[in-house]
């Protein structure tokens, strides 16, 4: 059970980083908004444009903490 709890952890961190990466990187909110939905389609998951920017904020604000 500990070791799932290390990957769980790891996998945890990992999507954190990736979603910091993602949302500092130096790029036009409207230009980065429209990358993680046409990333998200690709894995088959279907956001509308006031679903994206909820998820963003979310995101965003976990960062923050």
């Amino acid at each position: 059970m500990k070791g799932l709890s290390v990957l769980y952890a790891f996998l945890g961190g990992a999507l954190v980083g990736c979603a910091a990466a993602i949302l500092f990187a130096p790029e036009k909110g409207e230009d980065l908004r429209a990358r993680i939905k046409e990333l998200l389609k690709k894995k088959g998951i279907d956001f509308s444009d006031d679903e994206v920017e909820q998820l963003v904020r979310q995101i965003s604000a976990q960062i923050e903490d």
